[in-house]
Parts: C-alpha cells; sequence; structure tokens
C-alpha cells in the first residue's frame, strides 16, 4: 500500500459516521456506498450494480474523466429516480434500438415508458414517450450555442452521441457522419469529435422576400461523397467558383462538414420561365430558382423514400394513398428538387401561398423545403379538396387549377387531361 492509498483509506475510515449521517439526507437514489477496490472503473461498476454511469459520475460530482481512486466511497445510485420525459415523433427508417441509442437510454426503458410489446413495432408518426433520468448529461443546465463553423470536442464522462447533438444544436446522423462513427453509441471518454457546423433551418423563397433570400451565393455544409464537381453542378455554379471563393488550395481535397460558400451561377440554369405556354413573372422565377439551388444543396428522400412518406402520410391524414401517390407522381415524379417556373415546390408541387394556407389545416408552420412537412402540406390539400362529398374529379381538378376557380370557371381543357391521368395513376398505385 502506497502513502496516498493509507491516507485516503484513513480519511474514508474517519468520514464513516458522518457519511452515514449525510445520506439520511441525501435523495433516495443514492442506495450503495461502494469502496473502490483494485481494477475498478465506473463502467465497470456500472455494468456491476445495474446502472447508467451518468448517475454514478452525477451522484459523485466526477470529474470529466470519470476518475476514481483506489479506497475512495462511491454512492451508487441503485433506485430509480423519477424520469423525465421528452417526445419524439418516429419517422421513416427510425426503430425502437436506434432511438434508444440515440437518446441515450435504454432499450428496455424505452418499451415500458411506451407499453411496446418485445416485438418493439412503431409506426411512421408515433409520439413516442423517452424517458430521461434525472442527473443525466442528456439533460444539460445550459445549452452551449451550435458553432458557425465545424469545431472540436473532448467527449466528457456520461456523454452520448445524442447528448452532445442536443448541446450544440445538430442531429445524431449529422454527427456520426461527421466522425464516421459506425456506431453511435459507442464513444469514450477523451476521444476529439468533429461538431458539425450548425444548417439553419432553409427558407423558403417567395416572390415577397426574394429580396432577403440572397441568390448571389449559399453557404454548403459538405457531405460524405461530396466532391467540388458535385457540388458545382447541384448549384448550377463552376469548379473554379467554388475553388476561387473558398481559396482552396487542392480542390480535390474537401472534408465532411467543410463549409463553403457557393457562388451563384446562371438561375435559368436551373428553372426557366416557362411552363405550358406561359411566362411566369421575373420575382417567381427568382424565388423559384433559389428555391431549385437551396434543394439541390440539401440531402433529401431517394424517389423510392419520398413514395414511401407520402403512403404513409396519406394512411395517417385519412387520404387515399393511391390518390396521394398519383398526384405526386403526376407532379413530380416523387422528386423533392422538383421546383417549376411557377415556384411549386417539391414532390407535390405546392407553391408557397398554398403552403400557407396547409399550414392553418395542420395548425403547424409547414417548409416545404423540408420532405415531411412538404408531404404533410400537399395531403392536407387533399383531404380539404374532399371534404363534404366532393367528388374525386372535383378535387382532383382543384388541386391543378385551383378549387374556387374549377368551382366558378369549370375545369380548363389542360385541366381535364391532368385528372384523366391521375385517374390512370392511381389504378397504377392502387
Amino acid at each position: 500500500m502506497d502513502a496516498r492509498t493509507g491516507t485516503l483509506r484513513a480519511i474514508a475510515t474517519s468520514l464513516t459516521t458522518t457519511a452515514a449521517i449525510a445520506l439520511v439526507s441525501l435523495p433516495a437514489q443514492a442506495d450503495i456506498d461502494h469502496v473502490v477496490a483494485p481494477g475498478d472503473t465506473v463502467s465497470r461498476l456500472a455494468a456491476r450494480y445495474g446502472v447508467p454511469t451518468s448517475r454514478i459520475i452525477a451522484a459523485n460530482d466526477l470529474d470529466a474523466s470519470a476518475t476514481i481512486y483506489l479506497g475512495e466511497r462511491l454512492s451508487i445510485p441503485t433506485s430509480s429516480p423519477a424520469p423525465s420525459t421528452l417526445k419524439h415523433v418516429v419517422v421513416r427508417g427510425d426503430t425502437v434500438w436506434d432511438l434508444a441509442a440515440s437518446y441515450g437510454v435504454a432499450v428496455s426503458d424505452l418499451l415500458r415508458a411506451n407499453s411496446l410489446d418485445a416485438m418493439a413495432t412503431i409506426r411512421i408518426g408515433q409520439t413516442l414517450a423517452i424517458p430521461i433520468p434525472a442527473n443525466s448529461p442528456g439533460q444539460p443546465a445550459a445549452i452551449a450555442p451550435a458553432p458557425i463553423q465545424a469545431s472540436t470536442y473532448i467527449v466528457a464522462g456520461g456523454d452520448t452521441v445524442w447528448s452532445i447533438a442536443r448541446r450544440f444544436q445538430t442531429s445524431v446522423t449529422a454527427l456520426a457522419q461527421s466522425n464516421t462513427l459506425r456506431n453511435p453509441s459507442l464513444i469514450r471518454v477523451g476521444q476529439a469529435l468533429t461538431v458539425p457546423a450548425r444548417t439553419a433551418t432553409p427558407v423558403l423563397a417567395t416572390d415577397s422576400n426574394i429580396g432577403s433570400v440572397s441568390p448571389t451565393s449559399s453557404t454548403y455544409v459538405v457531405q460524405a461523397g461530396d466532391t467540388v464537381s458535385s457540388i458545382a453542378a447541384r448549384y448550377g455554379t463552376t469548379v473554379p467558383g467554388i475553388v476561387a471563393t473558398n481559396a482552396l488550395a487542392n480542390p480535390a481535397m474537401i472534408r465532411i462538414g467543410q463549409v463553403l460558400t457557393v457562388p451563384a451561377g446562371a438561375p435559368t440554369a436551373l428553372v426557366g420561365s416557362t411552363f405550358l405556354g406561359r411566362t411566369y413573372p421575373a420575382s417567381v422565377v427568382a424565388a423559384a430558382n433559389v428555391n431549385k439551388a437551396t434543394l439541390n444543396s440539401m440531402q433529401v428522400p431517394s424517389r423510392t423514400q419520398m413514395r414511401q412518406l407520402v403512403i404513409d402520410t396519406a394512411h395517417s391524414m385519412g387520404v387515399d394513398s393511391a390518390l396521394a401517390q398519383a398526384i405526386a407522381y403526376q407532379e413530380s415524379g416523387f422528386d423533392q428538387r422538383a421546383v417549376s417556373p411557377a415556384n411549386a415546390v417539391g414532390t407535390m408541387q405546392v407553391i408557397p401561398s398554398s403552403g400557407e394556407w396547409a399550414s392553418t389545416l395542420v395548425g403547424r408552420d409547414l417548409n416545404l423545403l423540408i420532405a415531411q412537412d412538404n408531404v404533410t402540406a400537399g395531403v392536407a390539400i387533399l383531404r380539404q379538396l374532399q371534404r363534404k362529398g366532393t367528388s374525386l374529379d372535383i378535387a382532383i381538378a382543384g388541386y391543378y387549377q385551383g378549387e374556387r376557380s374549377v368551382r366558378t370557371r369549370g375545369m380548363n381543357s389542360d385541366t381535364v387531361r391532368y385528372v384523366a391521368s391521375v385517374k390512370s395513376l392511381m389504378a397504377r398505385f392502387d
């Protein structure tokens, strides 16, 4: 036994009575006293007593490295404190295991909190309760502002990828991609993580706000698989333009999470000004080009994923999924990056004014650049158009021509063709 160990044991012994008295006034979570033995670590104690490492760290006010010393007396909080609860709305691709790993909670706790059986079946749109234990690093007292540029964070004791993502206002997926984490639940104390630059919610450009949405340049955060040439093609600009704007010494060397300023190319290369013989106002076309460039810079679901999103959203909102799919296919071919000269945006090709209407129908603000919001807007409009027993033909025509126009003027010739095409497609998707 070295001198330091002997001193620690002596201190621990002399404090036994005081500690016992103090424990009477401590919360019930400090249930067991453990004297640190050779080979003990916080993680091993957590496994031994069946409690999260974060609770041991919090109960004993340990440092960021979860340092413990031989002979030190630790309080092991083995009883279950009352959890606080977060809400999570299930999206496509979610599983109970992934959510448990992302939020840093046990799968069993997640199942119990939501009365799920062993199959752990969840559905898109379902709201799950996420039980976060008290004193969990998943509930920081203050949330640090997200970095404007990518930064480095050193993992501390009790951290999870989810708690770090929440602290810096980013996503678990973005952190995992930026650090090539094969298993986001496995990070270690002292590990250096790259925190990706904050990506603000994209602004939907309209003819009324186009002056405040700069079409001269955009900010883009490099994703896995990107090259300067692919980014240039996506934005309708040039490789030399991106290289010069960002002072890239080697255009072949860009990294995931890097923030690039992308100079605007020629807007007409993205969205033209005419459609079906009609020429649209310059402000509308300019807004359409900004929205197209924004969607090109974003990660969006594939056409197959968008189709499934349409099906799931239609089911959840009580709309015929065959109708919703037929409209989506007719409008965009399930392409979330589609933008028309009329500034109809995304898979459901909803114009901004109709998006505002849809927002009132569902009771929340919808951003047509976001895949789920875009589909929700389109399906909400379809549901509204079929209210009070409106015929299918009139509802389809209303989606294309506008409900008031159809009721006051009847169907235009191109609307008649549109209705016929959609009804034909419904048979295909039925």
